[in-house]
């Protein structure tokens, strides 16, 4: 697939895409956003997350050049954001978007290629371009109201891209879109990723984003509570292991023992927090475990075994994504 790539002049390839210093936005009394220090590196896909009301959408117009901060700044590419002229390096696409319905869907994109002063015949190969890359090249002379919810924001994505910005801004991408247009949305990111553009997108469910962002950051009442790399990010928050034990044989017997060891500790096994069944499979034991080597969790299993358990299954399950997510942003 050919598509366009942006070239930037004079600006370091170390220096962020996105960074935002103390950025801070108040609405009279309300702190919508409160001194946000933000760095997305160039050619990541960055995670943007939170609950409803954290302030992604605050900082995402803000990143646009939408709105003003009240206070703290924003740089580009290097470049500081002076509001209302950041539109050249970002594709911003809301989380509530219009769409013209009596434009066909190539006149769509041609009408905002026009807006951005292409000259026809890069209008015309923008326009082709664009169709491929997001899928709807067949669907080019459909009209916008006749296309599907995944086709729309698929098209809208593509606007996004129509002055070719090295920054994409999405907000709320997979909101309302069936499972298979998601999954279509994921391969997309990839796509914009491989192409060397930086993507912050933002969700309130962890889940959508968790399998192909490089990094997320967690937001909740305006703050940013942590944000990294997703395997530093779970590391960092999980003051605990889980150990998943599928027992065949002595299953009473494992639960008493491994109560009585939660009751009395041993130094050379890992320290337990919590014995209890898996609701979804009776054979199951779920342990919560501080953070321990994995010779102590071996010592562990060594235990069970000589105790006559027969056990099929014994592995260490991180705390997923959504876990912490709502653990973070529910904690007082």
């Amino acid at each position: 697939m050919r598509v366009c790539r942006c070239h930037h002049k004079g600006t370091h390839a170390m220096t962020p895409a996105i960074e935002t210093v103390n950025l801070t936005r108040r609405y009279g009394r309300m702190v919508a956003l409160d001194h946000l220090n933000l760095t997305v590196a160039r050619g990541s896909i960055y995670g943007f997350i939170g609950p409803n009301g954290a302030g992604k959408t605050t900082t995402l117009r803000l990143l646009a050049g939408l709105i003003e901060p009240t206070s703290g700044e924003v740089r580009l590419m290097g470049q500081r954001l002076i509001p209302g002229g950041g539109q050249r390096l970002v594709g911003y696409m809301p989380d509530f978007f219009g769409v013209y319905d009596d434009l066909r869907v190539w006149e769509y994109l041609d009408f905002f290629a026009r807006c951005y002063g292409l000259e026809a015949a890069r209008r015309r190969r923008t326009v082709d371009e664009l169709l491929n890359l997001v899928d709807l090249a067949d669907r080019r002379n459909a009209y916008v109201q006749s296309l599907s919810r995944g086709m729309q924001q698929r098209l809208c994505l593509a606007h996004a891209l129509v002055h070719d910005p090295p920054v994409l801004l999405l907000d709320e991408p997979a909101s309302g879109l069936d499972p298979r247009a998601r999954v279509e949305l994921r391969e997309l990111l990839r796509t914009l990723r491989d192409m060397g553009k930086t993507v912050l997108v933002s969700s309130h469910i962890l889940s959508e984003l968790a399998e192909v962002c490089n990094e997320i950051g967690i937001i909740d009442s305006g703050k940013m509570i942590v944000s990294g790399p997703v395997e530093m990010v779970r590391r960092q928050l999980a003051g605990s292991t889980r150990l998943r034990i599928r027992v065949l044989r002595g299953l009473e017997t494992a639960r008493a023992l491994l109560q009585q060891l939660e009751a009395t500790p041993e130094e050379e096994l890992p320290r337990l927090r919590g014995v209890r069944a898996d609701p979804s499979d009776e054979a199951v034991v779920l342990v919560e475990v501080e953070e321990s080597g994995e010779e102590r969790q071996a010592a562990l299993l060594t235990r069970l075994v000589q105790a006559g358990v027969v056990i099929s299954e014994f592995r260490a399950q991180a705390e997923n994504l959504e876990e912490l997510f709502l653990r973070l942003t529910t904690a007082e």
